[in-house]
């Protein structure tokens, strides 16, 4: 009993932490509107889940579908950005060092974790079914309420994909050098290559052992296909049953319905989702070995590390010395160097690759050059505006009369001309091309990235959205989006940030005084 007591105390405690914070209401209601979202009347012309052309009518099961499988792939990803830094708070609060002295065990400690995140999902996922509700009955395709039929996608499909991203959240906080931007970074392509590829290797389209299998994939969408076109081909004869999407999709040319009134999964299929579970909770056991490891490399300080930083900072001095000729370059001066002698040597290595392949390559491979440079520098961008705040030094810098000014100007100069920096040579090629547009589209795609880093930073008071909305504008530019592949089509990406910088821009000018006035 003392250790459920000690287990739930965590539990609790963790829950009660986020919840006195505005942060934690902002995301429920931010949940409530973008779920509301996902059941678009049928004149809207798009749907977020359908089969071929078609979606259900708006009965309980089909909502209770809809909200599993967005739950399932989207807050999937979303959801780690909420619950991760519990663990590195802990770690760095030295709270770990309270703990590991009571008779708590390792595994049990990391299980309460693991069970704190499950809480923040559980909330949020209780939201969205209310939302859902409320959808019903304002929608009024379907009058017949089902509680039950509602929950269960959610519980078959969205927790024990949940239950995995709440494992990754612990494994990227144990790790340190996973725990700040890089590691947000690398989770997004954890979860294509977990949460979404492996959706389409059980694609029961593609193979028939998928289709009769209990086995499935995290997120479970290859057994919602599945059941969906089992249901389509035996009830509704000439359907089109080829494709199944999730997420929004337009539909030029009419939305079809048909009704779904129950989803009745076989117990296998249970069996196997609940497998997930198991294998995230084994995983979570697992790690327990590091968390001795963990905390001493949190507590670990090291002169080393920045005597190598010095000796690489003595190159750029004469690159940086025309700045220190007036006050103003002197600030910009001292913001570069602070930001640049933290980089490893490994980080100065890629860099060079990088510029390599922008100098060298063709287009493609110049553009995605670009983006990728500009990913190095994520932590720098995102945490521009959270300096002093991570390393409490709010008073010592903003003590000055005209200080939040100055600081807001050079670290936006500085932001600016590393966005230019990590793209020289692209640029260099670009300006030396025919009519350097795709020069222009490359400075202004630069300084959106900048731009945009210091404003959402400051607006959201944390790193991370403005981390995980460059890490998705970089998967989409590798495509051949060009907001940030801006030498694809030069016109077409300058028009995109003929409004997104100026947005960036004015975001900031709001956000900024507002952040001095709470420190």
């Amino acid at each position: 009993m003392d250790a459920l007591r000690r287990f739930f105390a965590i539990v609790v405690a963790d829950f009660r932490e986020r919840s006195r914070g505005t942060r934690f209401w902002v995301v429920l209601a931010g949940v409530a509107i973008a779920t509301w979202g996902f059941f678009p009347p049928k004149e809207a012309g798009y749907v977020t889940v359908a089969i071929g052309n078609s979606r259900g009518l708006y009965s309980s099961a089909w909502i209770g579908m809809v909200l599993g499988l967005m739950y399932a792939s989207m807050l999937s990803l979303f959801g780690f950005y909420i619950v991760r830094g519990t663990l590195a708070r802990d770690f760095e609060t030295r709270v770990w060092q309270l703990l590991v002295a009571t008779p708590m065990t390792r595994p049990a400690y990391l299980l309460a974790k693991w069970a704190s995140h499950m809480v923040v999902f559980g909330a949020i996922v209780a939201v969205g079914l209310c939302v859902g509700l409320a959808a019903q009955w304002h929608l009024g395709e379907s009058t017949a309420l089902s509680p039950w039929q509602m929950m269960l996608p959610s519980l078959v499909f969205a927790m024990p994909a949940l239950a995995l991203t709440a494992f990754f959240a612990i494994l990227f906080d144990l790790l340190p050098w996973l725990r700040r931007s890089g590691g947000n970074v690398v989770f997004f392509f954890v979860w294509i290559f977990v949460f979404i590829s492996l959706s389409e290797d059980l694609d029961p389209e593609k193979s028939a052992w998928a289709a009769s299998t209990w086995v499935s994939e995290p997120s479970g969408m290859a057994m919602a296909m599945r059941d969906i076109r089992a249901y389509a081909v035996a009830a509704l004869p000439g359907m089109d049953v080829q494709g199944f999407s999730i997420g929004m999709s337009v539909m030029e040319g009419g939305i079809g319905t048909f009704d779904w009134n129950a989803w009745s999964p076989r117990a296998a299929d249970l069996g196997g989702r609940a497998l997930w579970l198991l294998v995230s909770i084994a995983a979570v056991v697992a790690l327990s070995p590091l968390l001795d490891w963990a905390a001493a490399r949190s507590e670990a300080r090291t002169g080393a590390a920045g005597e190598r930083a010095g000796l690489r900072l003595r190159g750029l001095d004469a690159l940086l010395r025309p700045l220190e000729g007036f006050a103003a370059g002197r600030l910009v001066a001292a913001e570069a160097k602070l930001v640049l002698r933290q980089r490893r040597l490994t980080w100065w290595l890629a860099l060079a690759v990088l510029w390599g392949v922008q100098a060298f390559a063709p287009e493609k491979g110049q553009a995605i050059a670009v983006i990728l440079a500009w990913l190095l520098c994520v932590d720098v961008f995102a945490r521009g505006a959270l300096r002093e705040r991570d390393t409490g030094t709010t008073a010592l810098v903003f003590s000055a009369a005209g200080a939040g000014r100055r600081v807001l100007l050079a670290r936006l100069a500085m932001s600016l001309g590393l966005a230019w920096a990590m793209a020289l040579p692209a640029l260099l090629r670009a300006f030396a091309g025919d009519g350097g547009l795709a020069g222009v589209a490359l400075l202004a795609a630069g300084a959106t990235v900048a731009v945009s880093g210091l404003a959402l930073s400051t607006a959201c008071r944390n790193p991370r959205p403005f981390e995980l909305a460059l890490v998705f504008l970089a998967y989409i530019g590798v495509q051949g989006d060009p907001i940030l592949n801006a030498t694809l089509d030069p016109a077409l990406s300058l028009a995109r940030h003929a409004w997104l910088l100026p947005a960036a821009l004015g975001l900031l000018a709001v956000a900024w005084p507002l952040a001095l006035r709470r420190r």
